[in-house]
């Protein structure tokens, strides 16, 4: 773990539970693409470019999941490196407090105010074309998050985020996390289309060709999608539907689950009832949601 990995001339990535890119953008000046989960991740970042007599400019992050930003403090605090994030993930990197709020709907309780979901806040910088290094291309890939962004580098390696989850995670897990489905598939299908030298998904190993990989990450979305509808045949309560919806997929409860399932659960539902195939209403002081 954290093994630095040649991906081209000059593009490299860390091997880590979030891959970390890498790029030498200057004599001896590197920046990173995202930085790890946390302190540690920061810190074994930066024994790499100590070994090999690199200086960190800045860091360039896809969104805000704090498995991104967690070694974002560390890092700038080390190396006094600029720090740069798109859209509302801005916000989210400069006040961390934002996701686990988002994600629980309220001030989050202790079980998911941790490194997971929480990371050390820092100081970041709206991502503009102005700031990126030259040849560098950013290529938004909205759906996983708000404003998520993917690079390309000057080597035609493609760093694409969470924009895809491996087949052995979706096989686990099936249900990954989403922000907009809609936008998700959009951006499945944009990448499936996509050419580069390399691939560099975060949550899934490299590879030259990406193409089916997207296809059956849009596969598994469908298919969610149509099994929460089926749920909603007979009119259910949204904490019956995520107790069905945990059964059917052997999934084990607990707070972060129920925050990450749950936020995914309800971005499913919103995108179903846009598209006329399931409705909201009010019933016994319950919101019931159901097949139309």
């Amino acid at each position: 773990m954290y093994e630095l990995v040649q991906a081209a001339k000059n593009t490299y990535y860390i091997q880590s539970p979030a891959k970390i890119g890498l790029t030498v953008v200057g004599e001896g000046e590197v920046c990173l693409i995202d930085s790890g989960n946390d302190k540690d991740a920061g810190r074994r970042v930066r024994k790499i470019l100590d070994q090999n007599g690199w200086t960190l400019r800045a860091i360039y992050n896809t969104h805000s999941n704090a498995d991104h930003i967690g070694g974002n403090r560390y890092l700038q605090s080390q190396t006094g490196c600029r720090i740069f994030a798109p859209g509302i993930e801005c916000a989210f990197t400069n006040f961390p407090l934002l996701e686990p709020s988002f994600l629980y709907g309220g001030y989050p309780p202790e079980g998911l105010r941790h490194k997971f979901l929480l990371a050390a806040q820092s100081s970041a910088e709206p991502l503009t074309e102005e700031v990126l290094p030259d040849g560098f291309e950013m290529i938004p890939l909205p759906g996983h998050f708000f404003d998520m962004t993917g690079f390309r580098t000057p080597d035609d390696v493609v760093f694409l985020a969470d924009c895809l989850s491996s087949r052995e995670t979706l096989e686990k897990y099936r249900i990954g996390f989403i922000y907009d489905v809609e936008a998700y598939l959009q951006t499945l299908e944009k990448t499936a289309d996509m050419q580069a030298k390399l691939f560099v998904p975060s949550h899934a190993p490299a590879a030259e060709d990406i193409s089916a990989l997207a296809r059956y990450n849009a596969e598994v979305v469908l298919e969610i999608g149509e099994r929460i509808e089926s749920l909603c045949a007979d009119g259910v309560s949204f904490e019956q539907l995520l107790k069905k919806l945990f059964a059917h997929y052997s999934l084990k409860m607990d707070m972060q689950q129920y925050a990450l399932v749950g936020s995914t659960v309800k971005s499913y539902l919103s995108w179903l009832e846009k598209n006329r195939r399931v409705t909201a209403y009010a019933q016994d002081d319950l919101i019931v949601w159901k097949r139309i």
